[in-house]
């Protein structure tokens, strides 16, 4: 006879399949692709090595799965900003700073990112969704970026893609390189006496960047 811990995953794969998916999260986080273990995953899950292969297909599908569940969360958290209320580099400095927050408090997305760069991709690169998963961070950044420059604040030669990199580089160098930016210079960047002065500096460096004319000094943008 099944015990009742095994009757209820039967009636409530949604919530055995989210219990799988939390604990995968942060088993590859810790350990990387190659060192987390099904096993390991399936027994602080309370089901079976047989039940996560039954919904992922196996180790790398987990893996994959992880993978686009977090980048969904950051792109639902995008989608939600109400930039198009905003002037442009209000809204440019809101979405920067939504980033700032969402790595601070999200370091799994971060490791998982900096992991799957190790294995050069392969990973996403068998996804179905990665137009999914990039389309709505740009379409964000695209119209503030489309208002900046209509209004004669931002300057022309840059994309939507430009200024993605620029902010998600700043807010996962913080937590990929924490520990190694520590050693060497006895800095921790995510110390929360340095929040605050992080956090306004990636806006402002993002805003500077933007509304600088590409042969001078930054446009006066002060009335917006």
């Amino acid at each position: 006879m099944s015990s009742p811990e095994a009757r209820e995953r039967v009636r409530d794969p949604e919530r055995t399949r989210a219990e799988i998916m939390e604990v995968a999260t942060h088993e590859f986080a810790d350990r990387g692709y190659a060192g987390a273990r099904v096993d390991e995953i399936a027994a602080k899950t309370r089901t079976t090595k047989r039940m996560i292969y039954y919904y992922f297909g196996g180790k790398e599908g987990l893996f994959l799965a992880v993978l686009e569940q977090a980048y969904r969360h950051i792109r639902a958290l995008e989608q939600q900003l109400d930039v198009d209320h905003l002037e442009p580099v209000e809204a440019l400095r809101q979405l920067a700073e939504l980033t700032f927050d969402h790595h601070e408090s999200h370091q799994d997305f971060v490791r998982l990112v900096a992991i799957e760069n190790i294995h050069y991709a392969q990973h996403l690169q068998l996804s179905q969704s990665r137009e999914v998963l990039a389309a709505p961070a740009l379409e964000v950044l695209t119209r503030i970026m489309q208002r900046g420059r209509d209004a004669g604040i931002f300057r022309e030669d840059l994309d939507a893609l430009d200024v993605h990199m620029i902010i998600s580089a700043f807010c996962v160098f913080r937590g990929a390189n924490r520990y190694t930016f520590r050693a060497i210079f006895g800095r921790d960047l995510l110390d929360p006496a340095l929040r605050d002065h992080l956090r306004r500096t990636i806006g402002d460096l993002v805003v500077a960047h933007v509304t600088a004319r590409a042969d001078g000094p930054p446009a006066d943008h002060r009335a917006s």
